[in-house]
Parts: C-alpha cells; sequence; structure tokens
C-alpha cells in the first residue's frame, strides 16, 4: 500500500446496505481528493483504517465484479 496522508476524522464512512446492522460489517470512506479509499472494521471505529489507493481499490473492485472472490 501507497502512503496517503489525511485525517481520519473528516471522512464520512459508509456501511454496506447488506448489513443488518448488528452484525460486524465493513465501512468504506472515499479519501478527499480522489487519493484513495479507507476501509474499517464497524465494531471497532477507532482503529486506524486500512488504506488503498485509488487504483488498489479499483482493481478489487473488478475483481469482485468479475467473481475472482467467489466461493
Amino acid at each position: 500500500m501507497n502512503k496517503i496522508d489525511f485525517d481520519p476524522a473528516q471522512l464520512t464512512f459508509v456501511k454496506s446496505s447488506h448489513s443488518d446492522g448488528e452484525r460486524a460489517c465493513v465501512e468504506v470512506a472515499r479519501i478527499p481528493g480522489g487519493l484513495g479509499v479507507a476501509v474499517r472494521d464497524s465494531k471497532d471505529p477507532d482503529v486506524r483504517p486500512q488504506i488503498y489507493t485509488a487504483q488498489e481499490w479499483a482493481a478489487f473492485v473488478a475483481g469482485v465484479r468479475a467473481g475472482e472472490f467467489d466461493l
């Protein structure tokens, strides 16, 4: 992962629409300036999120859409 500087307090995290609100879920936030995406565990929001560049995130989403992670 590349180093991307940002203030985590300025991020707006969004929980998956598939979450029932009670289970642990992944939350995602766009980093300002289109630099990348921050990902965190909803049950532990105070832990610094994992950071992915825009290119890394695009590759992951493309893989999901292509079924690369289907079990």
